[in-house]
């Protein structure tokens, strides 16, 4: 279960750093909205000043909570199933 909680992790410092590359590259409004839901640190980094290392903490934290909000859902989904069979 860890190892999936840092995958969470690591697939939310990804999604940060590829929404960095596209803003590099100008991005259209529709994908903004999409980095909105994706990555919800943008939202906060386009009010305040906040570095990148910052905000790719930010962001792999929220997402290593819903892996782990996920896995525990999973886990007990799981234990259910086992029981009532």
């Amino acid at each position: 279960m860890k190892l999936r909680i840092a995958i969470w992790a690591i697939v939310g410092a990804l999604v940060l750093g590829l929404w960095n590359l596209a803003f590099v590259a100008r991005v259209s409004p529709i994908a903004l909205d999409f980095a909105y839901l994706t990555c919800p640190i943008v939202a906060l980094v386009s009010h305040h000043a906040i570095s990148f290392s910052i905000a790719l903490a930010i962001n792999a934290a929220t997402y290593a909570m819903i892996g782990f909000l996920v896995e525990i859902t999973r886990l007990h989904y799981n234990r259910t199933r086992l029981i009532s069979n």
